[in-house]
């Protein structure tokens, strides 16, 4: 057996869904598209991530020859109601870039060792425009949302690529957009309106970007009231534009079996115990899950403020009276602008007493923009 069809076929065999490769070349066109684009992407071409580097990539590696890259389908199994409207499907999967100790890390973990048995020296660390590489090695195609899609399973897919100093036996690319003509469901569905043409996103107008903006990723990680209202109840990603995917339709309506340790979390998860979280529920609930982009809790509350303003309930409003005491003054300040969303008498009260004990300026300008709206709300009513 050649040394390409054994990395193949042991791929296959530890849980990936398709397996491509291609040669170790240089990406002129992600560097292209990314520098006209800086001004979106601007948080990302300057990050620790560099993503410009792939542009010289034997820089990175003097000894690349071959780019293995994968298609892992995380869809596999079912997601509950409860939590889908909150979080999105890979996160729930716990299938992008989890630790080591859960599966889905250990998986290219094996991977790497599996490829080191075979005498190959593997790239570490190393970021690569996964979608473009899966293309070009023939083992997805293109949706108008920017998304990979994989042919039998679609979008709901995690791409994997290694980097190895071996010759091997090339894939054919792709390329290609596999979108019904004429489709733009994913466009019109998008609340923000970040797929602004086909192709293209607009990363800060994106929901799924926002619920991950954090001093870390980008200088003041604020999020815009205009977003706010369009985020709905989503604390970490968004899943709209895949699914309103007809490519995605079959897998949504198909009756897959329960993730029980999800069906466990989903019986006891929920935004006001995000907001207002101990200890323990941030140990057992929300580091296993949502372990990707955010490692603050204070990120987690923020987002689940803006989800609870967004329903509008008064019920809301006593949990949202305790965040207003979190020590972090982001808390504070987010969930005075949810208490400004659903508005009423007992919001204004909350607001008003917690106005003459504040002490950041940031949460007070929110305390004020929050009663000057349940005021306007009030006297249109």
């Amino acid at each position: 057996m050649s040394l390409t069809s054994q990395i193949k076929e042991y791929a296959l065999n530890i849980g990936y869904s398709k397996i491509g490769i291609i040669p170790a070349e240089d990406f002129p066109e992600y560097i292209e598209d990314l520098t006209k684009r800086s001004d979106m992407y601007g948080f990302y071409v300057k990050s620790p991530n560099r993503p410009l580097a792939v542009a010289d990539l034997k820089s990175l590696m003097p000894t690349a020859k071959s780019i293995i890259t994968t298609v892992y389908d995380y869809a596999q199994k079912g997601f509950p109601k409860e939590l889908t409207n909150k979080i999105g499907r890979v996160y729930q999967a716990r299938s992008y870039d989890p630790p080591s100790e859960y599966i889905n890390g250990a998986r290219p973990e094996l991977m790497r060792t599996f490829l080191r048995k075979l005498g190959c020296e593997v790239g570490e660390n190393i970021i690569l425009p996964e979608r473009l590489v899966a293309a070009k090695a023939g083992i997805t195609n293109y949706g108008r949302n920017s998304f990979a899609y994989a042919e039998g399973i679609g979008s709901f897919i995690y791409l994997k690529s290694f980097i190895v100093d071996k010759e091997l036996e090339y894939d054919n690319p792709t390329m290609k957009e596999v979108c019904p003509e004429g489709c733009s469901a994913c466009m019109k569905a998008c609340p923000t309106k970040a797929i602004y043409e086909p192709h293209k996103i607009n990363p800060p107008r994106c929901i799924a970007f926002n619920t991950f903006l954090t001093q870390e990723r980008i200088a003041g990680s604020y999020i815009q009231p205009e977003i706010r209202e369009k985020m709905g109840t989503k604390i970490q990603g968004c899943d709209i534009c895949q699914e309103v995917c007809p490519l995605n339709q079959e897998r949504l309506k198909s009756k897959l079996p329960d993730d029980e340790y999800l069906v466990k979390v989903a019986r006891d998860f929920s935004l006001s115990q995000v907001l207002n979280m101990t200890d323990n529920f941030y140990e057992t609930r929300v580091q296993p899950l949502l372990f990707n982009y955010i490692k603050e809790r204070k990120y987690f509350q923020r987002n689940a403020a803006i989800a609870l303003g967004n329903q509008g309930d008064p019920a809301f409003v006593p949990n949202l009276a305790i965040a207003m005491d979190d020590p972090e003054e982001l808390v504070r300040g987010y969930a005075a602008w949810a208490l400004g969303k659903i508005g009423g008498r007992s919001a204004s009260q909350v607001l008003v007493d917690n106005l003459s004990k504040e002490t950041s300026e940031s949460v007070k300008t929110e305390i004020r923009q929050a009663l000057a709206t349940i005021k306007i709300s009030d006297e249109q009513n």
